[in-house]
Formats: structure tokens, C-alpha cells, sequence
């Protein structure tokens, strides 16, 4: 998977693609608008981090690239890729349970913190993706 090189892009279908993990420097997107939202992203190889509405959805260390992400109230749905094992955190509902999927294998239900923060770790090598899908219980 490519880094999206536009930093933050609507797709076609309803979903965001965003993060550019080759970049050698901080570089920022934003008040870009979709859905009567307005995001940002700041991205680079060490960190990128997505905000709606100026509050957290998206982190990871180290850079990624996103793509289709979609949220809902009860799911959160996205293609993570990285040049290797990397961490994101997702802002979900307070001490609420989610079971996570990585290309559609459960890796188990965990429960998000009093802030609503989730972190996964996800083992990539160089060129590789993976399908995330985190559902609340």
C-alpha cells in the first residue's frame, strides 16, 4: 500500500484515507471538510495523527497510511500500512468493550480506558497491510 500522498482524501465510497508515513518531516493537513465534518491530519514517519472537530480519532507510532477508514457509533473500519510493526490509539466511548479484528481474525476484546482510548499493535514488515475492524460489544 501506498502512502496517500494528498495526506487526507475523501474516497468515492464514503471513507477517509489519510497518513504519510515517507515523509521525512512533520507535514499537516487541515480544515478539510467531509460529511459537514472538518478534519486534520498531521503526519510524517514518525507519528501521524488524525482529529475531527479539533478532538482525537487516530495516532500511530510510527507514521502510517490509512485508508477507507469509516466510523460509526458501534465500529470502527480501516486498512492500516506502515514500513513495519507499528501502534495506533483510537478515541472510542469511555470503559466501554471492543473486540478487535486484524485481517478478520479476532485478536480479542479490550476495553477502552476513563478517556476512551484503545491501543493496538500491529505487526507489519515493509509493503505489507492489514485489515483492522474494532466492534463494540
Amino acid at each position: 500500500m501506498a502512502a496517500v500522498k494528498e495526506l487526507l482524501r475523501a474516497e468515492n465510497d464514503g471513507r477517509l484515507s489519510f497518513g504519510d508515513y515517507t515523509l521525512p518531516s512533520k507535514t499537516k493537513k487541515d480544515n478539510f471538510e467531509f460529511q459537514g465534518d472538518i478534519y486534520k491530519v498531521k503526519t510524517f514517519a514518525e507519528i501521524t495523527k488524525l482529529e475531527k472537530n479539533g478532538m482525537f480519532v487516530y495516532e500511530s507510532v510510527p507514521g502510517s497510511a490509512v485508508e477507507d477508514f469509516r466510523e460509526t457509533d458501534r465500529e470502527v473500519e480501516f486498512t492500516v500500512s506502515a514500513p513495519g510493526d507499528v501502534q495506533f490509539t483510537l478515541e472510542l466511548e469511555p470503559e466501554s468493550e471492543y473486540e478487535v479484528f486484524i485481517d478478520g481474525n479476532s485478536a480479542g476484546r479490550m476495553t477502552t480506558n476513563l478517556s476512551g482510548k484503545l491501543s493496538v499493535s500491529v505487526e507489519l514488515s515493509a509493503d505489507q497491510s492489514a485489515g483492522v475492524k474494532v466492534v463494540k460489544c
